[in-house]
């Protein structure tokens, strides 16, 4: 039965070969959706799949999800060029600067060169950034998507890397509608959590979050916050919860925390989406005569130079960014290991 089964789906993939060959299929065309296939070759789905997969690893179909199998278009694909097409939201802010060198540390050992573009988080200059990354000599593509947990709106684009079979790899999330293209991300939700069980540990109940609502980062840290407290018998309450957008990052939590102060709201501890925003918190507790962390403990995240230079040292999630993976989470109260 097995022998049958593999003269099916090679029998079909010699076929299509000789549709190609003879011009039946043209570069850039859709093949007919597996259901059709399925029908017109008279066997199953699987079959089909199998026959797909193997002409998709030769180089001569590539599949996107949602959109179809297409014939790759082999004038446009790209001889070897040594070069790799970096795209990240920021270059110079926060974290990013030691990113990019650990991008560019691994390639130049490996013989090649970084072609580097920033995006400032918006899709609409991702797209321009993708765009001219079409018009270069590269063999890969790595990526931030911009707002990761907002639908994509460059699926065309991406779909045009696909079919000249340059290949793409997130960083720090990816879109909805790729979740199953290869990705570098780091586990976000264990760093929420670390945060929230760090200042529950020290007998902290009164816990306000701050998170990020458009990335994945923002949402999975988030959900790690939410799972210490309910490990811990805390109530959850959304009025707890601060979200803010890419727009609005430098004043909406700064400005929530002053609100929360002001009206008397209890607080003991907060957890920060980055240090960046614990910093902006730290200073409105400061000009409010709060002593940090006497009367209100922050943790960050990502172990920045903020976090080290602040006014005071603020505990905060630390992740490598290059290595074997592993973080912990330290500051003035806080020195345990464990991993991110």
């Amino acid at each position: 039965m097995e022998l049958q089964v593999s003269t099916k789906y090679l029998k079909i993939v010699a076929n299509i070969k000789e549709m190609i060959a003879v011009g039946e299929i043209m570069p850039g065309g859709k093949l007919p959706s597996e259901n059709q296939l399925s029908v017109q070759y008279g066997v199953s789905r699987h079959t089909i799949r199998k026959a797909i997969s193997i002409l998709s690893d030769q180089g001569y179909l590539v599949s996107m999800h949602g959109k179809g199998t297409y014939l790759v278009d082999q004038h446009k694909t790209k001889k070897s060029s040594s070069n790799i097409g970096v795209i990240t939201t920021y270059i110079s802010d926060y974290i990013f600067p030691q990113v990019i060198k650990g991008i560019d540390e691994v390639l130049t050992s490996n013989g090649y060169s970084i072609i580097l573009k920033n995006t400032g988080n918006s899709q609409k200059k991702e797209a321009i950034c993708l765009e001219d990354m079409l018009t270069k000599d590269i063999d890969g593509l790595i990526i931030e998507p911009s707002r990761s947990e907002v639908l994509c709106k460059n699926e065309d684009l991406y779909f045009e890397f696909a079919v000249r079979h340059i290949p793409i790899v997130f960083i720090q999330g990816r879109y909805l509608q790729m979740r199953d293209e290869p990705a570098v991300v780091m586990n976000d939700k264990l760093g929420g959590y670390m945060a929230a069980k760090h200042l529950i540990e020290l007998g902290l109940r009164h816990l306000i979050g701050i998170f990020k609502m458009d990335d994945y980062q923002g949402n999975e840290r988030y959900k790690g916050f939410v799972k210490a407290l309910k490990e811990s018998g805390i109530p959850y309450d959304p009025d707890d919860i601060i979200w803010f957008h890419t727009e609005d990052r430098r004043s909406k939590p700064a400005t929530m925390i002053h609100y929360m102060i002001s009206e008397g709201r209890l607080i003991d501890g907060i957890v920060c989406y980055n240090d960046q925003v614990a910093l902006d918190v730290l200073n409105v507790l400061t000009a409010a005569g709060i002593k940090v962390p006497l009367d209100i403990s922050i943790v960050g995240h990502d172990d920045s130079f903020i976090a080290k230079n602040a006014p005071v040292k603020l505990t905060t999630i630390y992740q490598v960014i290059r290595g074997d993976g592993s973080g912990y989470a330290h500051g003035e109260d806080q020195r345990k290991r464990t991993k991110v």
